[in-house]
């Protein structure tokens, strides 16, 4: 198939590669010309503009794949693409949009004949390699369209054991993809799937402070250990209940710099974290550990809140707790 490709950043340029080395036809372009222009080198079609990129990919159904943050620049891209595509077209969002503008966007692109469709889209930078796990929403018509490549982008069957009872049900499933229901369903699903994202990561990051820790010598000598963590994440990798790809990505830094002294922890929250505990004051779910991995973010910004100086001042306050930095001070 030919699909035009816009954003190339670390995830859209290895998209058109991945469609490419599957046989697609990509019309790329971005606003830094320089992505395109290498793009075009390795057989893809640089495109200076967007109407450049819709004419290049001739007659319809023509279909644009947008890979770009989610905000301002993705709503204009979107809103430009709606005036230059016509009745029949697609557009993808494979971003990281909030859900409820996927629905809003669908409405308004309909009206002029044009598909939407919002594609939840996992796997960073080892994608191109790996494959992109797809979460899809959008009209069936137009997802069935596509599916030669949503199907080149996805990891499929690998050498991941098949889950016994799912005969009969929807294949595209265990290829790493799925269509999970009309306009916004798609990012609502990877939405959820990065807030559990957040949990995951916390609890980690927690036991290996807790791993860290024990060294301390604030402990009875006898009850420290110092712990090579890096060891610990290899072994918990093989046979552990708790391995995922997660630990091995951690396995892969301790590996390497035990210490992490190449990291500020300063650490950044991209949105759906946000969306998801919204989300799920909504419906009432409680959502404990979704929400504390998320305000763990936040705290990862700061020194010490005054917050925690209140902390400190009542406990001084009716215990006589003084802080041990003042202590040694």
């Amino acid at each position: 198939m030919r699909i035009g490709v816009v954003g190339l950043g670390r995830m859209g340029a290895n998209i058109a590669r991945r469609l490419m080395a599957a046989g697609h036809s990509c019309v790329v372009h971005d606003a830094n010309p320089e992505p395109a222009r290498a793009l075009g080198g390795e057989g893809a079609e640089a495109a200076s503009s967007l109407k450049a990129l819709v004419d290049a990919l001739g007659e319809s159904p023509r279909a644009v794949w947008v890979m770009l943050p989610s905000g301002k620049i993705t709503e204009e891209t979107i809103s430009t693409l709606g005036g230059l595509l016509g009745a029949g077209d697609i557009v993808i969002d494979g971003g990281n949009t909030f859900y409820k503008d996927d629905i809003r966007r669908a409405k308004t692109l309909a009206a002029k004949g044009v598909r939407y469709i919002d594609c939840g889209t996992s796997g960073g930078v080892w994608g191109l390699k790996r494959g992109y796990c797809l979460m899809i929403g959008g009209e069936k018509a137009a997802v069935d369209h596509l599916d030669p490549i949503f199907a080149a982008l996805a990891p499929g069957l690998g050498d991941i054991p098949r889950t016994e009872g799912r005969e009969g049900r929807d294949p595209r499933a265990e290829r790493g993809y799925i269509h999970a229901g009309p306009p916004g369903a798609g990012h609502f699903v990877k939405m959820v799937h990065n807030g559990i994202e957040y949990g995951l990561m916390q609890a980690y990051a927690e036991g290996f402070d807790i791993l860290k820790g024990r060294a301390s010598d604030s402990l009875p000598e006898d009850e420290r250990f110092t712990l090579d963590l890096g060891d610990v994440a290899e072994v918990w990798r093989r046979g552990s209940v708790v391995s995922s790809w997660l630990l091995d990505l951690t396995a892969s830094a301790l590996a390497t710099d035990e210490q992490l002294e190449n990291f500020s922890g300063f650490v950044e929250d991209s949105g759906e974290g946000r969306w998801t505990i919204d989300a799920a004051v909504e419906e009432a779910v409680p959502a404990n550990v979704l929400a504390a991995a998320l305000f763990a973010r936040f705290r990862s910004r700061r020194d010490h809140t005054f917050g925690e100086k209140i902390l400190s001042a009542m406990r001084f306050g009716f215990g006589g707790h003084t802080e041990h930095m003042l202590k040694q001070k």
